[in-house]
C-alpha cells in the first residue's frame, strides 16, 4: 500500500466518523474488535483518529469459546491495546447449543457489549463493504423484499439495547482493510470458520468470487442496496402514514395492539406486510422481523379470516378487527424472580415489597381461572393468558394488567413511546 494510499484510507475513515457522529464527537467511544484482519484495521484508524481528535477508546473483545485458539486471540487484542494506550475488556460466552450458532452469537455479542458499556453510547463494529455485498446476496437466495435487501445501517441502535452500533467501514473493501494491516505489520489472525462452507456467509463469498467475471462485484451490489435502502425509507413513511389509522389500540398496560380490519385490507399489499411485521416485533418483543415467506403466509390467513401465530405473537380475527398478543406457548415455561434488576420476557418489570420474593410468570389457564372476576376491560382469554403474573407457588396473588391483587411496580419497556413511533424507526 502506497503512502496515498494509506492516507486516502485514513481520510475516508474520518469523514465517515464526521458523518456519522460529528461536529459533537462523544468524549469516549468504544470498539468491538475480534481479532480478525478487518477489526484491527479498525483499531488502528480509529487510534489515529481519536489522537488528534482528544477522544477516549474502550476497546471489546468477545470470546465465544468455540475454538481452542479463541483465548490467545484475544489476549493478541489485548495486547496490541496495552501497546496503544487503550483499556480492553474481553466477555467470555458459552453457547448452550440450541438454536442457530451465529444468531445466537450474534444476540449475545450485543448483550454483552450492554453489559459492559457503562455510560459509551457508540460502540464501533467492523462491517465492511463485502458484508454489505455478502449480506445482500444471502437475502436473494431467502427471497427477500426491499427490506431485507436494503443496506445495512452505518448507524443503528439494537432493538432492546442502549446504544448506537456505529460502522464506519462499510464503504471500505475487506481487501483494503487487510492490505491496510499488513503494511502497518498489524497482528490480526484468520477465523477458520471464514472458510467453513457450512455457513452461508462463506458460501455468498465464493459465489461473490466466482460471479465476478460476469461483473457482479460487492461494489455494485453494495450501491443497489444502498438505492433499496432508499425505496425502504419511501416505503416507511407510508406505512408509518397508514399505521395512524390502522391503530384502534395500543395498550401499554396489557402490551396488546388492536388493528382495524377493514382499513389494513384496503391497502396496498407491501404497506400490509410493513405494519404487520412491525407489529408482531412491536408486541412479542423478537429482535428481527420474520422471514419473508411466514410472513406472507400469516398475511394470507388474516386476510382470510383464519389468524396465526408468528415470533411469539398471536394474531386473532374478529369481525372488525386484528387483535395481536403475546403467546401464551411463547412464555409458558419462563419464570423470574420479582425485583427491580430481573426481566420477565426480557421486557417486562414487576417489583415491590408486596410481591418481594415470589415468582413472575405467564398468567395461563390456572392463573385465569383463580381470578375472582374479570374486569369489564380485560382482554379475551387467549389474550390474557400470556400476562405476567406473581405467583406463591400455584397461587396467583397478582396480575397487575388486569388490575388484580397487592399494588406494585408493573412495567412494560419498549423501545419507542407508540406503535407508530416503532414503526416510524424501521
Amino acid at each position: 500500500m502506497t503512502p496515498d494510499i494509506q492516507d486516502s484510507l485514513e481520510a475516508r475513515f474520518a469523514a465517515s466518523m464526521g458523518a456519522l457522529l460529528g461536529p459533537d464527537f462523544p468524549p469516549h467511544l468504544a470498539l468491538a474488535v475480534s481479532g480478525g484482519g478487518d477489526s484491527m484495521a479498525m483499531l488502528a484508524l480509529a487510534h489515529g483518529w481519536a489522537r488528534v481528535m482528544g477522544i477516549g477508546l474502550h476497546v471489546v473483545t468477545i470470546d465465544h469459546g468455540l475454538r481452542a485458539a479463541s483465548a490467545a486471540e484475544a489476549a493478541m487484542v489485548a495486547a496490541e491495546c496495552a501497546a496503544l494506550g487503550h483499556p480492553h475488556a474481553t466477555l467470555r460466552w458459552h453457547w448452550d447449543g440450541t438454536g442457530n450458532l451465529q444468531d445466537a452469537a450474534r444476540s449475545a455479542r450485543l448483550r454483552l457489549i450492554e453489559d459492559w458499556r457503562g455510560g459509551i453510547e457508540h460502540v464501533l463494529f467492523a462491517h465492511t463493504l463485502d458484508d454489505q455485498a455478502e449480506t445482500l446476496l444471502m437475502r436473494l437466495v431467502r427471497g427477500s423484499g426491499v427490506e431485507g435487501l436494503s443496506s445495512m445501517a452505518p448507524l443503528r441502535r439494537p432493538q432492546g439495547m442502549g446504544f448506537w452500533q456505529v460502522r464506519p467501514l462499510l464503504d471500505i473493501s475487506r481487501a483494503d482493510l487487510r492490505h491496510y494491516a499488513r503494511t502497518l505489520r498489524l497482528p490480526f489472525v484468520d477465523d477458520p470458520s471464514n472458510d467453513d462452507p457450512r455457513f452461508d456467509r462463506v458460501r455468498a463469498r465464493r459465489a461473490l468470487a466466482a460471479l465476478a467475471d460476469l461483473g457482479l462485484t460487492a461494489q455494485g451490489l453494495a450501491e443497489s442496496a444502498k438505492r433499496m435502502d432508499r425505496a425502504r425509507e419511501a416505503l416507511a413513511l407510508r406505512a408509518a402514514a397508514v399505521a395512524r389509522t390502522l391503530v384502534l389500540q395500543d395498550d401499554p398496560v396489557t402490551g396488546q395492539l388492536v388493528f382495524d380490519r377493514d382499513r389494513l385490507a384496503a391497502v396496498e399489499r407491501d404497506t400490509q406486510l410493513r405494519c404487520l411485521a412491525a407489529a408482531l416485533q412491536w408486541v412479542g418483543g423478537a429482535p428481527y422481523r420474520p422471514r419473508a415467506a411466514a410472513l406472507d403466509g400469516l398475511l394470507d390467513r388474516i386476510l382470510g379470516g383464519a389468524g396465526g401465530t408468528l415470533i411469539g405473537t398471536q394474531v386473532a380475527v374478529g369481525p372488525a378487527s386484528l387483535r395481536l398478543f403475546r403467546e401464551h406457548a411463547a412464555v409458558r415455561d419462563h419464570v423470574t424472580p420479582t425485583g427491580p434488576d430481573d426481566l420477565w420476557d426480557g421486557r417486562w418489570r414487576l417489583h415491590g415489597p408486596a410481591v418481594a420474593g415470589l415468582a413472575i410468570r405467564a398468567l395461563g389457564p390456572s392463573g385465569w381461572a383463580q381470578l375472582p372476576e374479570k374486569p369489564d376491560n380485560a382482554p379475551p382469554f387467549e389474550a390474557a393468558l400470556g400476562l405476567p403474573a406473581v405467583f406463591d407457588g400455584d397461587t396467583l396473588i397478582a396480575c397487575a394488567p388486569l388490575g388484580f391483587g397487592p399494588a406494585h411496580d408493573c412495567t412494560l419497556l419498549r423501545p419507542a413511546a407508540s406503535f407508530v413511533a416503532f414503526l416510524q424507526l424501521r
